[in-house]
This record gives structure tokens, C-alpha cells and sequence, in this order.
């Protein structure tokens, strides 16, 4: 390895990329938006509606997670339920007819060191906007699995929360060892017949205090040292096979009937376009002032879970991307 980074060939030849921009005449707006999902779609209806004309770019996954869940039944205003993809198009409309420009794409580079902020659109074209909304999303992590894809919306979920609901009384598997883990599991419990648990390893990271409360529900059930194989069912999931773990060459296959699978290994927020300006905690989540969306930069907010690792909802991420668009209207008011 090289001892100082200009004398590596490839580490030079990389920054080098990373600086260069499209040769394009930059477009100039007034509210940029990033990201769609709950957050960025109600920041572009609140935006639009005071006179911003924000441009919003939808990302790699126009509606953001919740275009991959089947039924949704918490979000207020929809008595009878709908669903992911039907909601996000409602939410885009509404955007759209109060004058946002709601275009596909999504951000490869930025410059926030100064105003007007610079963005790159698919490295191809290039924005300047008086004010940045961050709604981004995070992504939740898998096994990377086949089957976590073919089952994904049918029976795997990564939100106990949103999802939970379909299982009552049912059985379900949640993996993971960690605090989120411990939490879908205690929470599945309350509706579900049998919650198994998958560990890899043969001890929970979990705090203590979550760990007792596991400990202390009687319809979990602990598979310590188990991996998952594979899920299987006839169109929706039926049951996961499982690798349980005796210590190598030791290993025996054990097969469990379920009808939900959740992942509670993480997410991974969609902040890394802009971590080098933006302050994010040490997993990367953008760093937001208490009871705001204001990052440290003045003039560009962050909205939904790409700020918020705690609640992860639809609704709270609706919530924050109207905060995100009266705060970014109320920065605009002060720079005049």
C-alpha cells in the first residue's frame, strides 16, 4: 500500500472521478428534493403548496420500501387499507397536481459547501438549488438469500410493525441477535401463535433488559448457532430451512413450518452521496437538530429514515417531510 494517497495510481484515478462533473449548464430551483417514499412526496406537496416549485427525484425506488409491501393498514386516511404501490402513486399525485415536478433519477454526486447547492442527476445532468431535501430512504439488510427476493411482499417482511398485523395468530421466524431483533420478536409475539428466533451465533447481542423480556414470552422459542438454507412455500412462504451449527464438520439441516419470515439484521441508510458534508452518526444516519429536519448545513434538511433509526414509519416519515418543507420555506424567508 502506498504511504501517501497522490502517489497511488488507482486511489488518484478514482478521486479524480469522484470530482468530476457533467459538462452540462447547471438547471437552477429553488427546492431540491431527494428521495421519494412518504417523506419526500408529502415534503414535495407542502413545498409545492407555498410557492417553492420544488423538483423532486425519485430515486432507485420510486415510493421508496413501501412499494414492495402488499397491504398497508396503519396510515390514517385509509379505512379500508391499501396498498404500498397504490398509496405512493396517491401520495406522487397529489404532489404533482400542486405543481411539483416529480421526474425518475437519482443523485450520483453532490457539492454542499456552499449555496446554491450542486447535485448530479445519473451523472448526466446537473442541479443548483437554493434549498436540499434529503428523504433518501434506508435500505434494510438481507441474508441475500434467492428465496428472501422471491418471497419478498408474500410472506418476508423487514417491518414487524407494518406487517405484523397479517400474522395473527399465526407462526413467524424473525433473524437476528441485536435490540431490533429482540423488539420484533417481543412485538410478533403479542399477535403471533409461535415466534422462532435465528441466531447465528450462540448468544444474543441484544441488551440485557431485552433479552429478559424475550426470556420472558413464553410462545418464543431461541434457535441459537442456526443459519437459514433457504424458504420455501407454494407462492407465499410456508416454512425456512435451517442449518443448525454443532461447531464444523457438525451440522445438521432442521426444517420449521412458518407463514412470516422477518429480517431484523439492520438498515442501511441511503446517506453516502452526501456523507462527506453531511454529519451522520456512526451508522450513518443523518444527523438532525431535535424537533427539526436542519442538518449542519444551513439550508439542507433530511426527512424520514434516513434520519430516523427509531421508529421507521410510514406516517413519521410523512410527518418529518413536512417538517423538512416548512423549515426549508422558513430558511428561504430569512435569506430574503
Amino acid at each position: 500500500m502506498a504511504l501517501f494517497k497522490s502517489l497511488d495510481s488507482t486511489e488518484s484515478n478514482e478521486s479524480k472521478a469522484q470530482n468530476e462533473w457533467p459538462d452540462v449548464e447547471p438547471e437552477k430551483v429553488k427546492c431540491l428534493i431527494i428521495g421519494s417514499g412518504p417523506a419526500g412526496y408529502t415534503a414535495a406537496i407542502y413545498a409545492a403548496r407555498a410557492n417553492m416549485a420544488p423538483v423532486m427525484y425519485q430515486g432507485m425506488e420510486p415510493g421508496g420500501q413501501l412499494t414492495t409491501t402488499t397491504e398497508v393498514e396503519n396510515f390514517p386516511g385509509y379505512p379500508e387499507g391499501v396498498t404500498g404501490p397504490e398509496m405512493m402513486e396517491d401520495l406522487k399525485k397529489q404532489a404533482e397536481r400542486f405543481g411539483s415536478d416529480v421526474r425518475w433519477g437519482m443523485a450520483t454526486k453532490a457539492d454542499l459547501s456552499k449555496r446554491p447547492f450542486k447535485v448530479a442527476i445519473d451523472d448526466k445532468s446537473v442541479i443548483e438549488a437554493e434549498t436540499l431535501i434529503i428523504a433518501t430512504g434506508a435500505t434494510a439488510r438481507y441474508l441475500g438469500l434467492e428465496t428472501e427476493t422471491k418471497y419478498k411482499g408474500s410472506g418476508v417482511s423487514a417491518c414487524a410493525t407494518c406487517d405484523g398485523f397479517f400474522y395473527k395468530g399465526k407462526r413467524v421466524a424473525v433473524v437476528g441477535g441485536g435490540d431490533t431483533a429482540a423488539e420484533e420478536a417481543t412485538y410478533l409475539a403479542g399477535l403471533a401463535e409461535k415466534v422462532y428466533v435465528i441466531i447465528r451465533k450462540d448468544y444474543m447481542r441484544a441488551s440485557k433488559t431485552m433479552q429478559k423480556r424475550v426470556d420472558n414470552t413464553k410462545n418464543i422459542e431461541m434457535l441459537y448457532e442456526h443459519e437459514t438454507k433457504e424458504i420455501y412455500g407454494d407462492n407465499v412462504v410456508q416454512g425456512v430451512r435451517l442449518i443448525k451449527r454443532r461447531g464444523k464438520p457438525d451440522e445438521e439441516e432442521v426444517d420449521i413450518k412458518i407463514d412470516g419470515f422477518f429480517l431484523a439484521i439492520g438498515h442501511t441508510p441511503n446517506s453516502t452521496v452526501f456523507s462527506q458534508f453531511i454529519t451522520t452518526d456512526k451508522e450513518g444516519y443523518i444527523v438532525t437538530d431535535a424537533g427539526s429536519s436542519k442538518t449542519n448545513i444551513p439550508g439542507v434538511f433530511a426527512s424520514g429514515d434516513v434520519q430516523d433509526k427509531i421508529y421507521r414509519q410510514a406516517v413519521t416519515a410523512a410527518g418529518s417531510g413536512c417538517q423538512a418543507a416548512l423549515d426549508a420555506e422558513r430558511f428561504l424567508g430569512e435569506q430574503e
